[in-house]
């Protein structure tokens, strides 16, 4: 499943950056999130939490590594996950653009492959989910970036 949009944030493309390569910021900011642990720091992380598909709560735990950042242009990162029966991998990337002195457009893309026994309801319920997560998630940003 792909997904991908972008959102105006009102702070410089330096401070946007700092909070989205920083773990425990956008950890802050993550629905569902309960434990976050950095495993290498500036590389590696693990993260537990769950997300709801409907009445259905699904625990996960997932391994998060950079791929690579360009400071402070753009980052990609790919994620392991694992849930009761069930696996996730993604690849998700950002770019961040200058858009004047004081805002900073940030273009967001993620290609996700969930298997198991959530991949049928996940698949049916995903885009909704993510729209309401995302939404959660940039309010929140937004709220902590241009603060």
């Amino acid at each position: 499943m792909q997904f991908n949009d972008s959102v105006m944030i009102a702070a410089p493309r330096d401070r946007v950056w700092a909070f989205f390569t920083d773990p425990h910021a956008v950890g802050a900011c993550a629905p569902g999130l309960e434990s976050l642990e950095v495993l290498v720091p500036d590389e590696k992380f693990e993260v537990k939490g769950s997300v709801g598909f409907g009445a259905v709560q699904v625990k996960f735990v997932a391994q998060v590594e950079w791929l690579e950042m360009e400071e402070p242009e753009r980052a990609t990162m790919k994620a392991h996950g694992t849930a009761p029966g069930s696996a996730m991998d993604a690849v998700a990337s950002l770019e961040l653009r200058e858009a004047t002195d004081c805002e900073t457009e940030l273009l967001w893309s993620a290609d996700v492959t969930i298997s198991g026994t959530i991949a049928s309801l996940a698949s049916r319920m995903m885009g909704s989910v993510t729209k309401k997560l995302a939404a959660a998630f940039f309010t929140c940003v937004k709220r902590e970036v241009e603060g």
